[in-house]
């Protein structure tokens, strides 16, 4: 194979394994130390042996094997999964993420060996925990617990045994599949893996199922081979060497020791000629022509000797801890799943938004035909453009519960370096939104996480005052709500001290004294450049850095973050952001000779205005709502039409009215990033370019509830900052 074309693959496949590993080594800090879990981190270790042995990466093999070897001992009850084994091996997983990412940044990269930053300690750490249980030699040959057991030697009148110089000689026979090769797999690659742990004493290469040339497939394999193995692994350790072929091969094995009646039935039921058996005992065991002849006479079973079923049936080895090796629902989904680069999903979407462009031109010219068949066949193409947008971003849409589980970590490190107990409760994982906002929000949501862990939840004497458990709890929620998602971070702390910040922002000049401000007005005033109530600073927090970056981040995403807080309760902080950062579904409204567009989940409904000049609000069934004209607000030019419009907005259960000219209807519309120039302009969060050309600006929902709620509670005689919140 290529490696280095299909090395980023394995890279990214192992950053997945590594997240796997991490979810239960945390598990185990919980207490969570049944079996299957167990089990869940040794697989994740072997296979990332495996896959760094197929590509020849020693260093990683090397140190990973050491892990493999702890946690075997963990399986075997030798030794706990006590929390100081899992810090360690919680270390030895954020070693192996720094050597795939050495790997990745290519020759300019540091050098990924066992011994870089902190491999030898770690691997020293291992031993240590390992105890003398970690330098014993493997003595389970006989008794390993996978279905392809070896067979044990016969009981008869005393044969010559194979091997009975060489009393670490197994004999391994492997038929690879048709598909192998397609899979991405080297055969070779396999016997070179088995060179790490042991020593080839022969291979014989197998070619009964090659067909003639003119028949032959050259993506599929017909190899096999005949291997005679040195080594002083069990037989599931060899296993475990064919662990990513193993629905895709016949594995069989004959351990130490093993008769020529046992060589004679394993080879026939192979399909092995009696010359090729020859041929595969001198070379692989090593055999001279008497230890031939008697090979080949008849040989008598013992009574009673029953042949081993897997032996006879061929089936493919079992996993090392056991579990059966059928192609499972899991396998049959991988296959139909592939893995595309995010980049070429970016060009598709980009093309896909000039296509809605130059389709919404298309329908505006066949509109000013008449051409009735010229508008049917544009409207057509319309709708099916609008399938592939949608299931273009689609293709982006991920779910945040992997953004979720990466805060396990910090919740775990953060609050062992406190001295806090504190559990993380995670909810609405299934939540979806584009890929890119789920890479950008991850570093706010960090610090969101690690400010409630510092600020948020008391200490232990403190909470038992309180008569809180001793344990603290930090939940994450997602959910959809009005086309955005919502993501809450919540804990049962302390609460924000209103009074505190009060007196400390009236301190810092932020607000005037005596002024008099809601509560969720006061709480905003954390996210101000500087602020911190904090009476010491620690490594994590105190120095006022942190907040503002977090509002910014989340603004500049289009979206907004609010907070709610009882003091001696606890606080919520929600992130609300838009589903995608592409296209949407834009309601067009006109002002004048400019044309608006609102994000379509955001708008309620229409109605006729009404009101007589001056006010800023309105009746609507009985409740009050609060209203602004787009044409003072932005001073657009052209004459105001005779009946002009209401449209009724929607934002995080607030409402407000915007007065327009006219209703152009829904269209889908794709966002454009305003330049530099124009970033700072209030109420306006994008561009997007219309079918005849023209440039139509994407309002700012959020924003415009907010202005319109201020204007009509300054009408009432009210503080604007009060009527806000």
């Amino acid at each position: 194979m290529n490696v280095d074309e299909v090395l980023p693959t394995f890279i990214a496949e192992g950053e997945e394994v590594l997240r796997d590993l991490e979810s239960g080594l945390l598990a185990c800090s919980q207490g969570q130390t049944d079996a299957e879990t167990i089990n869940l981190i040794f697989r994740a270790v072997h296979t990332l042996k495996g896959s760094a042995g197929l590509f020849g990466l020693d260093g990683i093999v090397a140190f990973v094997h050491g892990a493999e070897t702890t946690l075997d001992l963990v399986r075997q009850g030798h030794i706990p999964m006590d929390p100081i084994l899992v810090s360690v091996l919680l270390r030895c997983k954020d070693h192996i993420a720094f050597l795939l990412e050495s790997i990745s940044a290519g020759p300019g990269g540091p050098a990924y060996d066992s011994t870089h930053t902190g491999g030898a300690e770690l691997s020293a750490a291992l031993r240590e925990l390992a105890g003398d249980d970690g330098l014993k030699p493997s003595t389970a040959a006989a008794s390993t617990t996978s279905s392809a057991v070896p067979v044990a030697p016969s009981t008869g009148a005393a044969p010559p045994y194979v091997g009975r110089t060489e009393p670490d000689q197994w004999h391994i026979s492997v038929r690879f599949g048709p598909e192998v090769l397609t899979a991405g797999m080297d055969p070779i690659s396999f016997l070179r893996y088995l060179s790490t742990f042991g020593q080839l004493q022969g291979v014989t290469l197998v070619t009964a199922a090659l067909p003639a040339a003119a028949s032959m497939n050259p993506e599929h394999c017909y190899l096999g081979f005949e291997l005679g193995f040195r080594t002083a692994a069990d037989g599931g350790k060899i296993e475990s060497a064919f662990e990513f072929v193993k629905d895709d091969c016949t594995l069989k094995l004959l351990p130490p020791g093993s008769s020529y009646g046992d060589y004679h039935k394993l080879l026939r039921e192979a399909g092995v000629e009696v010359a090729g058996i020859r041929e595969i005992l001198t070379t692989c065991a090593g055999l001279s022509d008497p230890d031939l002849e008697q090979l080949l006479q008849p040989q008598v079973s013992a009574p009673g000797q029953v042949a081993s079923p897997a032996l006879l049936s061929g089936v493919p080895a079992r996993t090392p801890d056991g579990t059966a090796s059928g192609k499972s629902a899991g396998s049959a989904m991988d296959s139909r799943t592939i893995r595309v680069a995010a980049q070429k999903l970016d060009r598709l979407i980009t093309h896909i938004g000039e296509l809605i462009t130059a389709a919404a031109a298309a329908n505006l010219t066949a509109r000013r035909s008449g051409n009735a068949e010229l508008q049917e066949s544009t409207s057509r193409v319309s709708a099916l453009i609008e399938q592939v947008r949608e299931g273009a971003l689609e293709l982006r849409m991920v779910k945040i519960g992997g953004t979720f589980s990466r805060f396990q970590r910090v919740v775990h490190d953060v609050s062992a370096e406190l001295g806090k107990k504190i559990q993380l409760v995670v909810s609405g994982e299934d939540a979806e939104l584009d890929k890119t906002v789920v890479e950008q929000i991850a570093d706010p949501l960090t610090h969101l996480v690690r400010n409630a862990i510092d600020h948020g939840i008391e200490s232990a004497d403190l909470r038992a005052e309180r008569g809180k458990p001793l344990c603290g709890t930090i939940k994450l929620n997602a959910f959809h709500d009005s086309g955005s998602i919502v993501i809450e971070v919540s804990d049962d702390g302390g609460g924000l001290k209103r009074d505190r910040i009060l007196a400390k922002a009236q301190e810092r000049g932020l607000i005037e004294s005596g002024r008099s401000l809601t509560e969720s007005a006061i709480f905003g005033l954390i996210f101000e450049p500087g602020f911190s109530t904090a009476e010491a600073v620690t490594n994590l927090s105190g120095r006022g850095v942190g907040m503002d970056v977090v509002k910014r981040n989340i603004t500049a995403l289009r979206g907004t973050v609010g907070i709610r807080s009882t003091e001696g309760v606890g606080t919520t902080i929600a992130v609300r952001l838009p589903l995608t950062l592409a296209i949407i579904n834009g309601f067009q409204v006109a002002v004048g000779n400019s044309i608006f567009v609102l994000p379509l989940e955001s708008v309620e409904e229409c109605i006729e205005f009404s009101t007589a000049s001056g006010h800023h609000f309105t009746c609507l069934r009985g409740g009050v709502l609060p209203y602004i004209h787009l044409r003072e607000l932005f001073a657009t030019s052209g004459a105001a039409t005779r009946r002009q419009s209401i449209v009724v907005i929607n934002y995080s259960g607030q409402r407000a009215g915007l007065v327009v000219d006219g209703l152009l209807g829904e269209f889908q519309t794709v966002i454009k990033p305003l330049g530099k120039l124009f970033r700072q302009v209030e109420c306006v969060s994008g561009s997007s370019i219309l079918g005849t050309g023209d440039v139509a600006l994407i309002l700012d929902v959020p924003a415009l509830v907010q202005v319109a709620i201020a204007r009509s509670g300054a009408a009432f005689g009210q503080d604007p900052q009060t009527a806000v919140a």
